[in-house]
């Protein structure tokens, strides 16, 4: 039996870098956010991102093109749901992230200062 060459085994390591790119924006980010209760049409996130139509749907389209939302015309209105709702669980995982502290952190807020009690 042939063990897989490296090249079919190896992670694709440049459709991951997509992917995280196409997150890599606060208004994308909030939109996938509002997508995870359910479809949203593109007037919706237009208002929950506060951009013009033209950025929100060039944001869109990179989230598109990554494959993380797919859209579906209803009458005249277009409507986006997420495509890979597992992305949520990348969410969770900064989320802990964010929360745990860092080497810096601990250099900036010395854990002894967090800890004292008020006097």
């Amino acid at each position: 039996m042939n063990a897989p060459s490296p090249a079919t085994s190896a992670p694709n390591h440049a459709q991951r870098a997509r992917v995280l790119k196409a997150l890599a924006h606060q208004s994308r980010l909030l939109m996938v956010e509002a997508l995870a209760s359910g479809p949203r049409c593109v007037c919706e996130l237009r208002e929950l991102v506060g951009a013009d139509l033209s950025t929100v749907s060039k944001h869109l389209a990179v989230l598109r093109h990554a494959g993380i939302v797919v859209d579906e015309r209803r009458g005249k209105e277009i409507y986006y749901h997420l495509a890979a709702p597992c992305v949520l669980d990348f969410f969770t995982c900064i989320e802990a992230l964010c929360k745990r502290p860092t080497p810096h952190t601990l250099r900036t807020f010395p854990l002894a200062r967090i800890q004292r009690a008020p006097r």
